[in-house]
């Protein structure tokens, strides 16, 4: 089966951000509601931190992958360095490496020869045996604006919900429980994503983020309450 690894590079930056972007923004939703402030709060708190909290998730997102990038290539330029001028004590490494792995050392100095023959892919697999680290070639451009557009698309979900409300008399009606059914739908939908990456089962990734987000908006909607007696 061929594997799809330019999509897979990224979905993680979509679901996450996305999940990130639904949760707060219902967050606020829930906090507003429960203090039982009208619509137009909903909109202004809602749109405010949509804005500002995927500029912020977009930035931490292009300077963490820029970040990795620029450790790897140096990890990269400093096992390229004793390769070429310690080209001896890299393969004791190696082979003490592999020994620790089980392989008989005779054995481990043959794969260490043979390795050793081809600089890239000795540096490569020195980096993952070595070092642990797998080199991945997101693109931090790229990642970051995957990760703002994921975080609007589905962060205004539950704004739009009270911007439809305005025209929808159904909605207007049940505003916020339209919007924690939508809401929580999504939820669900995003957390079954997951298990491109997380191995899970979809329907236990799914009810995982419903519950997380759930907590989240509950605990949103209990301050929204006591702060809203307050004032």
């Amino acid at each position: 089966e061929k594997h799809q690894v330019e999509r897979g590079l990224y979905i993680k930056s979509f679901v996450y951000g996305g999940l990130d972007g639904i949760v707060t923004t219902f967050a606020v939703v829930a906090g507003v509601a429960g203090a039982n402030l009208s619509a137009s709060v909903v909109l202004i708190l809602g749109v405010a931190n949509l804005i500002a909290d995927g500029i912020s998730m977009a930035f931490g997102d292009y300077l963490s992958t820029k970040a990795e990038k620029e450790y790897m290539a140096a990890e990269r330029g400093r096992e390229t360095w004793e390769t070429r001028n310690y080209p001896e004590g890299e393969k004791r490494e190696m082979i003490e490496i592999y020994k620790a792995k089980g392989i008989p050392e005779a054995d481990a100095k043959t794969v260490v020869e043979a390795l050793s023959k081809h600089k890239k892919s000795w540096i490569d697999i020195m980096m993952v045996e070595e070092l642990g680290l797998v080199e991945k070639h997101e693109h931090p451009v790229k990642s970051a604006l995957v990760t703002f557009i994921s975080f609007i698309f589905f962060g205004s979900i539950p704004v739009l919900i009270y911007l439809i409300a305005r025209f929808v008399p159904f909605f207007a009606a049940r505003t916020f429980l339209a919007a924690c059914i939508i809401t929580g739908s999504t939820l669900f939908f995003l957390g079954t994503l997951k298990i491109y990456f997380t191995r899970q089962h979809w329907y236990r990734a799914g009810l995982e983020m419903l519950l997380l987000g759930g907590l989240a908006a509950t605990a949103a909607y209990v301050v929204g309450v006591l702060l809203g007696g307050m004032v």
